[in-house]
């Protein structure tokens, strides 16, 4: 009797960089490849994506990339992740569409083989095989995916809301209860509104918020949303129809879904209602609507560079009326906090999620995810796709609806759960982060990271020695060069200390006749640190450059 092996390397404790794996003797299913947004002191870091070193050096058993959605934190990696193994991808029409557009930017969409798949598909292999369930989330064509093994069926969510109202296709309830009817050995849960009581509000019940908002509205209307949000874009186009509005869209993300949304029909504009970005002024203000990315309050986004007045073409008139459609993403509060200020002192008039029902979260509350719980009626329970607390939050849901706690795990990236219908046990296997700085895959890492940290909190000062090690005589220097540290014509005197201090030391080290280049280096650093922490309570990064005539 083998045992089935159930293991994420990204997604477990913190939200994005969603990567789950089930494995049965020499057949692995990898369901998402997602990227995550590089943290704070990730200097210069552009994205963070799973380390997929257990799957490289596994990849003769991989059967397939299975996709249950195509947002970032499920798609993004796949072109850095295809680069190290061959495998196929799966995916609902308009997922694979946007992986697409991603592979081509990366010159690889020859090189992929893309499968389209509906809720009756199923893909069979040797020992597993993958079937489809639909689920209602805030972009279409999401799926639950169900991996039958010997052992019994594992169910993956993906990303869900219980929405009985939804925009677009119902979520299968009668599929999901067949599933739970059959042999369930363990569930793998949307873990992100854990915290959060009761029902997620209908994405239908936000059109309606967005329709009022836009029928009261004077001037041109400014909205931010998530790009991907495909439904709510829809939305937003009728309610511009229904006031005979027309339609602007402005960030790379957004021109992007909107292309392939209305190539695909998720998005179905009216001839001659989108117009370009350039051409509104040709329009009175009451027939413009813009649509922009930027909703959470990215340095770089459309909606944040109105707001600063640093776009080419769309600065805040004092009538305009501004819509943020979306709620925070952890850690961004005080980006979009900062964004809402600069659009008020611009003059607009700013509508966001905490005034109107103008944004549903794409993701169900405690009690949907305990009504998916019995829906599934698993044997065992893995709380996914959440910060810890959030796993641990829905472990608990789980153990109100009558699941042994002996029989739930909350894991972390890289913890393996080995198990079949009459025990489970846990394991190990890699997992780490993958930093991509610039078109560098990796090349950055803890140290680089320091040296990063290092410099941006304390600045550099580099040292210049010219020296004739014949004669063990200094010929030029030295020379101090500070950056970021303090400004070098305010502090003559400082300098000008340590270039003594720093010249003393050498000329007692070469009148010793010492050659290691380490050394001299190591004793400069010696004498110049302590001095710059007594002075200025600083600790700069000291580089050395001896050079030998």
């Amino acid at each position: 009797m083998s045992e089935v092996k159930i293991f994420a390397l990204g997604g477990l404790g913190e939200i994005g960089k969603n990567m789950y794996c089930i494995e049965y003797l020499d057949e692995i299913v990898v369901i998402d490849c997602g990227v995550k947004f590089p943290e704070n002191e990730m200097f210069g870091v552009d994205l963070v994506i799973p380390d997929v070193s257990y799957l490289v050096d596994n990849q003769d058993k991989i059967k397939g990339l299975f996709l249950t959605h195509g947002h970032e934190d499920h798609i993004g990696a796949i072109p850095y992740v295809l680069k190290q193994i061959n495998m196929p991808v799966y995916g609902g029409r308009l997922t694979l569409g946007l992986v697409k557009s991603k592979l081509e930017e990366h010159r690889m969409l020859s090189d992929v083989e893309l499968v389209t798949v509906t809720d009756e598909t199923v893909v069979p292999f040797r020992h597993l095989s993958v079937s489809f369930f639909r689920t209602n989330h805030s972009i279409p064509d999401s799926f639950g995916i169900a991996v039958e093994t010997p052992e019994g069926t594992v169910v993956h969510t993906g990303d869900f809301k219980l929405d009985m109202t939804p925009v677009g296709p119902s979520t299968d309830f009668a599929k999901m209860a067949k599933i739970g009817n059959g042999d369930v050995l363990a569930l793998l849960s949307d873990s992100t509104n854990s915290e959060r009581p009761g029902f997620t509000m209908s994405e239908r019940a936000v059109g309606e918020g967005i329709q009022e908002v836009i029928a009261k509205a004077r001037g041109r209307i400014i909205l931010a949303t998530f790009a991907s949000n495909v439904h709510r874009l829809q939305q937003v186009v009728e309610a511009a129809m229904s006031v005979d509005r027309k339609i602007a869209v402005i960030g790379r993300s957004m021109e992007k879904v909107f292309l392939i949304g209305q190539e695909l029909g998720y998005i179905q504009v009216p001839e001659g209602m989108l117009i370009d970005i350039k051409t509104i002024d040709q329009y009175p203000d009451n027939q413009i609507l813009i649509i922009c990315t930027g909703s959470q309050g990215e340095p770089m986004a459309a909606l944040t560079r109105i707001a600063s007045g640093a776009h080419r073409t769309v600065q805040i008139y004092p009538e305009d009326t501004v819509i943020i459609s979306a709620s925070p993403i952890p850690g961004n509060t005080i980006n979009v906090s900062r964004t809402i200020d600069k659009l008020f002192r611009a003059g607009a008039n700013v509508v966001h999620g905490t005034v109107f029902d103008i944004h549903a979260s794409g993701h169900g509350s405690s009690e949907e995810l305990k009504m998916m719980l019995n829906f599934i009626r698993p044997r065992y329970f893995v709380p996914i796709h959440g910060e810890y607390r959030m796993l641990v939050t829905h472990s608990k849901l789980a153990q109100q609806v009558g699941i042994d706690p002996e029989n739930i795990f909350v894991m972390d990236n890289g913890d393996v759960l080995s198990c079949t219908r009459e025990q489970a046990t846990r394991g190990k296997v890699p997992a780490g982060v993958v930093l991509i700085d610039g078109s560098g895959i990796g090349d950055v890492g803890n140290i680089v990271l320091r040296d990063r940290k290092h410099l941006a909190e304390d600045g550099l000062m580099v040292v210049v020695v010219s020296i004739d090690m014949k004669n063990f005589k200094i010929l030029t220097g030295p020379d101090i060069v500070s950056r970021g540290f303090v400004y070098v014509r305010g502090s003559e005197a400082l300098i000008q200390e340590a270039t003594v201090l720093v010249k003393q030391r050498l000329a007692e080290l070469l009148n010793k006749k010492v050659k290691e280049w380490s050394e001299l280096k190591s004793q400069i650093n010696q004498v110049l640190k302590p001095y710059v922490f007594e002075k200025t309570g600083r600790n700069p990064m000291i580089l050395t450059i001896l050079m030998e005539v």
